[in-house]
């Protein structure tokens, strides 16, 4: 009986363990996210890009913020199937780290999709470890009605009524096509390669920049805006990428259109944090050791 109960409580311990593992992996995606430099219209280690109401040091007090929720998370998707039960759960859970955001961020949005599109993930990723796997439960699960899902006006829905961009909610219903046809593979391409991660991240971020129909560019910008960031991101990958004299070039051309313009592609960018979130689950999954936090902070910003 004592072994038994011993054995109990080691399964519990290491259920616990993985959850607020996986909570950590999700908020060093944020991290390397908002600390990547340069990034267009994005906040990053020079400024607010083409915010007035954001700072990377609120940025990171979000991201410390909603770090628990994610934990929480994953602990209630580790005993469920996915079903209207849990995806209500969740949808709870994600409502109550909206609001530790709000109160962290002094009442700014810094990180609402990345909640979605994170949260959903790191549900995933407590049921499967496969990222194939994983992306295919977070799907399931965003695909199940929220009977309780607040009937108010957002900007996603503004822009959906008016464009017909899917936004977060139909990238996670979709399957994360974006994610995974574009900044996973991108990411991975060019770690493989030998890049540094700053560079590979800013390659997977204009990868997915230049086909997704980023809604927080349509919603400061409007078609025109986001017509023209798709068209640099698209001539930064055809460059070389950022490892490029002309690559780089076309990068900084990128972020000051954006900040011309006054937008910021927020969708691209949790879109990069995602994949960020994924490719750490892979390395550990392969039996590679992450870097060590200090040089993931130093590989933050890339060479210009």
């Amino acid at each position: 009986m004592a072994s038994m109960q011993m054995q109990v409580s080691m399964r519990k311990f290491a259920a616990r363990h993985r959850t607020q593992h996986l909570a950590r992996l999700a908020y060093q995606a944020m991290v390397e996210e908002a600390m990547l430099t340069p990034k267009p219209g994005l906040v990053d280690r020079r400024g607010p890009g083409s915010h007035t109401d954001l700072s990377l040091e609120l940025m990171l007090r979000s991201a410390g913020a909603i770090q628990p929720f994610f934990a929480c998370m994953a602990e209630l998707a580790s005993d469920s199937e996915p079903c209207t039960r849990l995806r209500e759960e969740l949808a709870l859970i994600g409502r109550n780290a909206e609001r530790a955001m709000f109160s962290a961020s002094g009442g700014t949005n810094t990180h609402k999709g990345a909640i979605w599109i994170i949260g959903l993930l790191v549900a995933g990723a407590a049921r499967k470890d496969g990222v194939t796997e994983i992306v295919e439960t977070a799907s399931a699960i965003a695909r199940i009605p929220d009977r309780q899902f607040p009937r108010l006006a957002t900007h996603g829905d503004a822009v959906r009524r008016r464009f017909g961009a899917r936004g977060a909610r139909g990238e996670a219903e979709d399957g994360f096509p974006h994610l995974m046809k574009y900044a996973l593979p991108t990411l991975r391409r060019y770690l493989a390669m030998g890049a540094e991660p700053a560079i590979a991240q800013l390659n997977a971020l204009v990868a997915v920049m230049r086909p997704l129909e980023d809604t927080c560019v349509l919603y400061r910008g409007g078609t025109r805006s986001l017509k023209e960031m798709q068209r640099g991101a698209g001539r930064v990958l055809d460059a070389g990428g950022a490892s490029t004299r002309e690559g780089m070039k076309q990068l900084l051309l990128l972020d000051a259109t954006a900040k011309a313009r006054g937008v910021s592609p927020g969708g691209s960018a949790d879109l990069l944090a995602s994949a960020i979130f994924l490719n750490s689950i892979e390395i550990e999954n392969d039996g590679r050791a992450p870097a060590p936090a200090a040089e993931r902070r130093h590989h933050g910003e890339a060479c210009v």
